[in-house]
């Protein structure tokens, strides 16, 4: 097995220590950022993408489980964010960090592991993405920031919530919910067209 660039680590270090300095109190936990690790190592040498890079926490956590043979993509619609996250990763030939609109990734695409943080989930106003233009197949999203579910259908602040459900949902994925805590969940949803009933 190849180890991580030895940097990676550190990274997520430094890219906390950013967001503490510049006032950014949105980077990922880091019990999501070790599932993050884990599953950018199941990856293998394919392609990484990422909406909403923030500081580059979560990006440093996907590096550090990440193939050296594989390729991350980070988008952030913040220009002076954009800017210090991609001078935090100069030295990292692996990734880069754009700055634009989230849907602006598609560009990069497909992906094999797509980590939504900055849009494409379905919150607020915003329909979420299809699936069918953003992965190849087997390709898996990640998606944190969830009330941990404890009935069916999910609740969010007593209602229904319609963009969990989507992916939990949606007739070409296979979908899950995994706690990192005790009150954070992680939905990781599979890309597998042809799950879809005939008709």
């Amino acid at each position: 097995m190849t180890a991580p660039p030895a940097s990676s680590n550190d990274l997520v270090g430094q890219a906390l220590d950013l967001a503490a300095r510049t006032g950014f109190s949105q980077s990922c936990r880091p019990e999501h950022g070790e599932l993050l690790r884990l599953l950018a190592r199941g990856v293998g040498p394919g392609v990484i993408g990422e909406t909403g890079t923030g500081c580059g926490a979560g990006l440093a956590w996907l590096l550090s489980g990440a193939d050296p043979a594989a390729r991350l993509v980070s988008i952030e619609r913040d220009p002076e964010r954009c800017k210090d996250a991609a001078e935090l990763f100069r030295a990292e030939p692996a990734v880069r960090v754009l700055h634009g609109d989230w849907r602006d990734l598609l560009a990069d695409g497909p992906f094999d592991l797509l980590v939504l943080d900055g849009g494409g989930q379905g919150k607020g106003a915003e329909p979420p993405l299809d699936p069918a233009e953003w992965l190849r197949p087997g390709g898996l999203i990640a998606m944190d920031d969830f009330t941990p579910a404890t009935s069916w259908p999910p609740l969010y602040e007593g209602r229904v919530d319609e963009p969990r459900r989507y992916w939990l949902d949606h007739p070409d994925l296979r979908a899950t919910e995994v706690r990192v805590t005790p009150d954070a969940a992680t939905v990781l949803a599979t890309y597998l067209p042809g799950l879809r009933a005939p008709r």
